[in-house]
C-alpha cells in the first residue's frame, strides 16, 4: 500500500507544480478540478501512549487536522509542518512518508464548495507554541488515536487516524 500511496503523492507533487498559483496561494484548474493540499497528522508521546492532535476548523467549528496549499519552494512534508505551525503552534519534525490520503470538500465561501485531496505526514510534536498566526481562530486540543478518529467527520481520516502507531512512521 505504501508504494501505491508514494506513486499516488508524486502524481500530486507534479500537478501542484504545473498549476497557476491565484494570487491568494490556491491552485486554480477549472472549477471542478480536484485541489491538493497536505495535512500534518501532529502526535506526540505521552509515556508510551501515543497521543494525536485535532484542531477546529474557522468555518465550522468540527474536528480537523492542520493541512493547507502546496506552498512554492516546499516539500509536501515542509508544507503540511508550515500548516501545523500557522494553525495549532507546532514546532517539531515532518516525516517525508506519507500517512495516506483522504478526500474533502472544502468551503471557499457560502456557495462555494471545491474538491480536494490531501496527503497526510506524520508530525513529531516537539514545543507547542501559545502565540501562533490561528490561535485566536482555532482550538486544538490532544486525543488518543481512537478517540481522534471518533471526532472526525472524513472517513478515510478517520481509517488513517484509527490506524496511526509512530513506531510505523518514519519519524517514531
Amino acid at each position: 500500500m505504501l508504494a501505491s500511496t508514494h506513486t499516488g503523492v508524486e502524481r500530486l507533487r507534479r500537478g501542484a507544480q504545473s498549476m497557476a498559483p491565484e494570487p491568494h496561494g490556491r491552485f486554480l484548474l477549472n472549477e471542478d478540478a480536484t485541489r491538493t493540499q497536505f495535512g500534518a497528522l501532529c502526535w506526540r508521546l505521552e509515556g508510551t501512549r501515543p497521543l494525536v492532535m485535532l484542531i477546529t476548523s474557522r468555518d465550522t467549528g468540527r474536528w480537523i487536522i492542520p493541512k493547507g496549499w502546496p506552498i512554492d519552494g516546499l516539500t509536501p512534508e515542509a508544507a503540511a509542518l508550515r500548516e501545523a505551525w500557522e494553525e495549532a503552534g507546532v514546532e517539531g519534525e515532518a516525516a517525508p512518508v506519507c500517512l495516506g490520503l483522504y478526500p474533502y470538500e472544502k468551503l471557499l465561501g457560502p456557495d462555494r464548495k471545491v474538491p480536494c485531496i490531501v496527503a497526510v505526514y506524520p508530525v513529531r510534536v516537539a514545543r507547542l507554541r501559545n502565540r501562533f498566526p490561528e490561535r485566536k481562530e482555532r482550538r486544538r486540543e490532544w486525543f488518543t488515536p481512537a478517540r481522534a478518529a471518533e471526532r472526525v467527520e472524513e472517513d478515510a481520516l478517520r481509517r488513517l487516524i484509527a490506524g496511526f502507531s509512530p513506531s510505523g512512521s518514519a519519524n517514531g
